[in-house]
């Protein structure tokens, strides 16, 4: 151990530049048109565009011909939407619920597809790992649910509902009201952005670690410190097949709360 450690800080001493861990400036890429202006588009907008394009194309493929019984492609697109029917809409809405199968099935698969782009070659970044657009998407959840909220009690009532919950003491409503407030109108819009946005920014900054780390020590390292790039690959692998689960489970978990507060400002006491 003693020799690992001597060689690891003469390494360290006669390359000024070796190996560096990923930092969240790479978050920030450089523009690749329109720089300096309120429409820079950099290597993150083009992932978007290129997920985007690409989910609106297998769904038009899918859905362009319908026929009765299904084949090929339009049963992938079938199981696509009802998974979002069944798993998320018939589970916690119910069946008054399918009216709002296609905003839940746009964003379930809008996600998924900007958060797998992390792991495909040549793209390697989410496209919801930066703020900008899972802050878009829990604005726009926050807007639907108590839109259909006030839509189906009236002003009065949705917020009577929120904010005075029925069988509370009247003393207590001067604690109970604001703390109510805030969960409802600020804090779920904040924690939908966050959690998504922490966990493929997490994600993205492993695998940037793991497989910079297996390229530094294979090609940049010497003597014994080879042999550790063989186990950083295999994390970085582990890690790669993991994420392809927290793509989806994030995506899940969005249009899932979504539901949930969708079916909660449809009833009339929650």
């Amino acid at each position: 151990m003693t020799g690992l450690a001597t060689q690891l800080l003469a390494q360290g001493a006669e390359e000024e530049e070796g190996f560096h861990a990923p930092t969240i400036g790479e978050f920030f890429p450089a523009p690749i048109l329109f720089e300096g202006t309120a429409f820079e588009f950099t290597r993150i907008h083009l992932v978007m565009v290129i997920m985007t394009l690409l989910a609106s194309i297998f769904f038009i493929a899918a859905f362009r011909r319908p026929e009765v019984v299904p084949r090929g492609i339009q049963n992938l697109g079938e199981l696509a939407v009802d998974f979002v029917r069944v798993q998320i809409i018939d589970e916690v809405i119910g069946a008054a619920g399918r009216r709002f199968l296609p905003y839940l099935t746009t964003l379930f698969w809008f996600i998924f597809a900007l958060n797998i782009a992390g792991i495909i070659p040549g793209l390697n970044i989410a496209g919801t790992s930066v703020i900008a657009l899972p802050l878009l998407l829990a604005l726009m959840s926050w807007l639907m649910f108590n839109y259909e909220g006030i839509r189906e009690q009236g002003v009065r009532a949705y917020l009577r509902g929120n904010l005075f919950p029925p069988g509370v003491p009247a003393p207590i409503y001067l604690l109970v009201t604001p703390i109510e407030f805030v969960s409802t109108f600020i804090l779920r819009p904040v924690t939908l952005t966050i959690r998504l946005l922490a966990n493929m920014l997490a994600g993205h900054l492993l695998l940037v670690l793991f497989f910079s780390a297996t390229s530094y020590l294979l090609l940049d390292a010497s003597g014994v410190l080879k042999i550790f790039s063989v186990a950083s690959f295999a994390m970085g692998f582990v890690f790669t097949l993991f994420e392809i689960l927290v793509a989806f489970l994030q995506a899940y978990i969005f249009a899932l709360l979504t539901a949930v507060y969708i079916g909660g400002a449809l009833a009339p006491e929650h």
